[in-house]
């Protein structure tokens, strides 16, 4: 069973629970119940939301496919903390108010190289 994967999943469950009710505060505040009603932090939060549920369930199958196919824990942490990492940094960024910022751009580059990293990881283990 992957335990490491188990330990990041979880963490990133609680990542999307706290995005989910950053989502609701917002959609109270903005009195919205649906779409965002041009309200731009509600926007944000809604993305930030998307943006990691887009992410996180392939890294999470990678993680724990990585992990079943023996590769060392040291690997999985690397792989586990900067996903976690990545994905916390991400939503700080799309909240900044400038459309375009580094600590937004930080979350998408290391969300990139862990995904490419995993998928080459995975390629090198199963060839």
């Amino acid at each position: 069973m992957p335990v490491i994967t188990a330990f990041y999943t979880a963490l990133l469950l609680l990542l999307m629970l706290a995005l989910a009710i950053n989502v609701v505060r917002w959609r109270l505040k903005a009195k919205v119940s649906f779409g965002d009603g041009g309200n731009r932090d509600l926007n944000a939060a809604i993305r930030a939301h998307g943006n990691a549920s887009e992410h996180i369930p392939l890294v999470v199958i990678g993680l724990a496919l990585l992990e079943m196919h023996g590769a060392s824990a040291l690997a999985i942490h690397g792989y586990g903390a900067t996903f976690v990492l990545a994905r916390v940094i991400h939503p700080l960024g799309l909240m900044r108010p400038r459309a375009v910022n580094r600590v937004r751009q930080l979350g998408v580059v290391l969300t990139w190289l862990v995904m490419l990293g995993l998928a080459a990881h995975l390629l090198v283990r199963i060839i």
